[in-house]
């Protein structure tokens, strides 16, 4: 349990920016009814994108800015002090991940609570998944970091590319009559022949996890260009910056990174014609359109926060998220799936009461019920997180 850094204070932004995503990610992640959800709330359902597709890469872009302004620190150090904090946080955020796939340990069979096994004895092929949005996290931040740590900026911005060109190569040459579908996709027999057929995601309908080993690889560069993002803005010192200045070095950041978002979002175009943007198998052209835009995004906001000095409820909403981002969002899967196990009788529990009681029975669109819901999730998680705030708890891992 730590402060927040001076870096983290005097870059304010980074914050809202980190505390609107994992926003978001509790957003879409607890409607009322997965049945009734407007379009924008849903993922694409292959190729295409949402505004929800933007939530998971703008995370991990996010941890690489993190990781620009806690790198100076680990090289200041000896080597060995960069791999204990890594592995630490990369074995911990995994574990995290995993037990909140196995949580809560118990399933109800009929009336009787049977125990979750690792892998269902009466179905070999069910069992507990493996990856997810942590695990992805921590692999992700893992290898990242480890190459920012040894790489300087360009070979680093060479091997994301190189990452990029060998994933798109390894996808044709894996399936080249139909590399890009759901059942063509190379990543799938891999999955099943490391992780098992009983450890996968199955809610597309087969085996398929959309956060898998081979899919991973490109992932990795999400974090990379947030990584070299967050040392770009670094070499811009915003808090001493006289804006009054023409034209000074703030407003030349802000032009470059509009620039370089435009460029990735003009290339991931192209790039699509003929490998298509795609979440689910974390294409490169979708790495290239989310860190487009990401950036787009994250230089707006530098420009209202730390150039037009924009502070408001908004910015503090999002803020308190950022304070706390894995913890709140651990906190938002950990508690629906143990206080779901708990039985009030007519497919009732204490998590979803207040949506069965009240909002899906407010006349009209049903949609309308199922994000108020949502809504109610995420303003009790912010009260959380603006306690934790108040009281000066930061929980990092």
């Amino acid at each position: 349990i730590t402060k927040p850094t001076t870096v983290q204070q005097r870059y304010y932004s980074l914050d809202v920016f980190r505390g609107a995503t994992v926003c978001l990610m509790i957003l879409v992640n607890n409607p009322g009814s997965w049945s009734h959800m407007f379009p924008p709330l849903k993922h694409a359902e292959w190729h295409g994108l949402t505004p929800t597709d933007l939530v998971f890469p703008f995370f991990l872009f996010a941890v690489g800015n993190a990781l620009a302004f806690v790198m100076p620190k680990f090289k200041a150090q000896p080597p060995a002090y960069f791999w204990k904090k890594v592995i630490k946080r990369s074995v911990l955020i995994f574990a995290i991940g995993l037990f909140l796939n196995w949580w809560p340990f118990v399933r109800w069979n009929d009336d009787v609570l049977v125990f979750r096994h690792w892998v269902n004895p009466d179905n070999p092929e069910s069992g507990v998944r493996i990856f997810g949005v942590l695990q992805r996290i921590a692999v992700c931040y893992f290898f990242a970091a480890i190459l920012a740590y040894y790489l300087p900026a360009k070979k680093l911005l060479l091997t994301s590319l190189g990452i990029l060109m060998l994933y798109w190569i390894l996808c044709m040459a894996g399936n080249p009559a139909d590399p890009y579908s759901l059942k063509g996709w190379f990543g799938t027999g891999i999955d099943k022949a490391v992780l098992g057929i009983a450890h996968m995601y199955k809610g597309e309908g087969i085996p398929f996890d959309p956060e898998g080993l081979m899919s991973t690889l490109p992932a990795i560069t999400q974090v990379l260009l947030g990584f070299l993002t967050g040392q770009y803005i670094q070499q811009h010192n915003i808090a001493t910056t006289e804006l009054q200045n023409t034209p000074s070095p703030f407003y030349k950041m802000l032009t470059g990174m509009f620039i370089i978002a435009t460029g990735l979002l003009v290339t991931s175009y192209c790039w699509h014609l003929v490998f298509p943007v795609n979440k689910k198998i974390w294409t490169s052209s979708y790495v290239l359109a989310t860190t487009g835009l990401a950036i787009i995004t994250i230089a707006t906001m530098i420009y209202y926060i730390e150039g037009k000095k924009v502070k408001n409820f908004i910015t503090r909403f999002f803020d308190a998220f950022g304070k706390n981002p894995l913890f709140v969002f651990a906190l938002s899967a950990f508690l629906p799936k143990g206080l779901g196990l708990i039985k009030l009788g007519d497919g009732v529990n204490p998590w979803n009461f207040m949506y069965k009681k009240v909002y899906q029975h407010i006349p009209g669109d049903p949609r309308i019920g199922s994000l108020l819901f949502a809504l109610t999730v995420i303003t009790f998680m912010w009260l959380i997180c603006y306690w934790l705030d108040k009281k000066k708890i930061y929980i990092k891992v």
